[in-house]
């Protein structure tokens, strides 16, 4: 078994990842198999800029790691949080690189990653 996590920031990734607190005026969390969402968040729950910016953990779980991406991708997919800013454009994009895919990737990674608007 293979398993993922996406830590889901209220923070910008567009601008480097800049913090974005404020009202979250609409939520849909993902769900299904092999979806797992550990959050507090509600609509209606309002970020503060005081406080660590975490929304919340999206996990997959599936019998490989391109399942377990898959799986990801459309729950990412399927994730709405309106009103601030958050990290799911920055966690789909990585869903779908090459590299990450293919597990061809150190602890420099990120340093090179390319976001695209």
């Amino acid at each position: 078994m293979h398993s993922i996590e996406c830590r889901i920031n209220a923070e910008d990734p567009f601008n480097d990842f800049r913090p974005s607190p404020g009202k979250i005026t609409n939520l849909h969390v993902p769900g299904g198999h092999g979806v797992r969402v550990d959050s507090h968040v509600y609509a209606g729950y309002t970020i503060s800029p005081y406080y660590d910016s975490m929304i919340g953990k999206l996990i997959t779980v599936a019998r490989t790691r391109k399942e377990a991406i898959d799986t990801m991708y459309r729950a990412l997919s399927e994730y709405v949080i309106e009103g601030v800013k958050t990290t799911i454009p920055f966690h789909l994009q990585l869903m779908k690189n090459e590299d990450f895919i293919n597990g061809n990737f150190n602890t420099k990674f990120l340093e090179t990653f390319q976001l695209k608007k």
